[in-house]
């Protein structure tokens, strides 16, 4: 279940909640029950590696790199 950053405008407080995507705009309490709260928008935090795969070898060979996309023009 996704969770979802608020801001009550009460007193300030931040706080999460977890809840169905359906209801991530429905009206949520803070945890000291004022209703004036507004929902954040938050990043998004993906595990994994940051590097690209190298690219595949082009068919034909003429290794790769080059100044003329592959191949030397030389």
């Amino acid at each position: 279940m996704p969770r979802y950053e608020y801001r009550c405008r009460t007193c300030g407080d931040t706080f999460e909640l977890s809840r169905p995507m359906a209801e991530s705009a429905a009206p949520a309490t803070c945890p000291t029950g004022h209703d004036d709260t507004v929902k954040l928008l938050s990043t998004v935090a993906v595990g994994g590696s940051a590097t690209a795969p190298a690219p595949a070898p082009r068919a034909g060979g003429g290794g790769g790199g080059g100044c003329c996309g592959g191949g030397c023009c030389g």
